[in-house]
């Protein structure tokens, strides 16, 4: 059972702390990843965030004893969801308020007012960032000055922000779900003097397009088998069940000639005239 953390009972953490919170939705069928389905049927786009946020948590527990997890959760009282999903030494607490913007506020706020000196904010949607980049973060977030850590996403998005104190205006009229919101973070914080550091960049997967990515980068040729190894295994099953057609399927290139455009599958010889 995961300790749920309450704002009212004030500091509930160590010193020195920083907090790698994952910001989540109880992953039920239908609820979660909608832009993934199709091509997943619903119960398999829960499965596949359940698996992102084991990888995720999985990321976390390696990045030392500074750091701890917590499962930012919606919705209110779902927090038995996360037992066979998150692991026991994280922390749960709860979401509040409406907007995207107004739940990021909320959710740093309510972290360091229960004792950490310092709060990373981490979608759900990027299972291959690495224990590295949190570590990164988390080491850039124990300096004495006041600053802010951005993890750019492919897409112009980001999938962590990081921070020391509450700055509201970082969450305040942002252009959520375009590819404006880092470049529009990033600006606002400039704006109010703090140092911005930026991580690697990853990416977000939450449409068939991500989806086809992620499918090369875990099961491709080029593949490293060494990062999310709970979507790796959940994709690999769901292939050797039904084939690669459904989620990853095999396009043939184009080949643009000097006269002509020719389709091929790697095999294909040019013409010319």
């Amino acid at each position: 059972m995961h300790r749920v953390l309450d704002r009212q009972r004030g500091n509930q953490i160590p010193a020195g702390r920083c907090a790698l919170a994952i910001m989540t939705k109880a992953p039920r069928a239908g609820a979660v990843k909608t832009r993934l389905q199709p091509p997943l049927t619903p119960s398999e786009a829960a499965e596949l965030n359940i698996c992102f946020l084991r990888d995720i948590a999985a990321a976390i527990s390696e990045t030392g004893e500074q750091a701890k997890g917590v499962g930012v959760f919606t919705p209110a009282r779902s927090e038995k969801e996360y037992e066979d999903i998150l692991p026991s030494h994280f922390d749960l607490i709860p979401q509040r308020g409406e907007g995207f913007g107004e739940r990021l506020t909320n959710a740093a706020d309510d972290l360091l007012h229960v004792g950490f000196e310092s709060c990373c904010l981490i979608n759900s949607d990027s299972p291959t960032a690495t224990a590295d980049a949190l570590r990164e973060a988390v080491a850039q977030l124990q300096c004495a000055d006041d600053r802010i850590v951005l993890g750019p996403s492919d897409d112009g998005g980001y999938y962590l922000i990081g921070m020391r104190k509450l700055h509201s205006c970082l969450f305040e009229e942002i252009d959520w779900s375009t590819e404006r919101v880092f470049a529009q973070t990033d600006e606002r914080a400039r704006e109010i003097g703090l140092d911005v550091h930026v991580l690697p960049k990853f990416y977000d997967v939450d449409d068939a397009a991500t989806l086809r990515h992620l499918c090369e980068e875990l099961l491709g040729e080029n593949s490293r088998g060494d990062i999310a190894p709970a979507t790796t295994k959940f994709l690999s099953q769901l292939i050797a069940r039904e084939g690669r057609d459904r989620i990853w399927p095999i396009v043939a290139a184009v080949v643009s000639t000097a006269g002509s455009t020719q389709q091929a599958l790697g095999t294909g010889a040019s013409t010319t005239e």
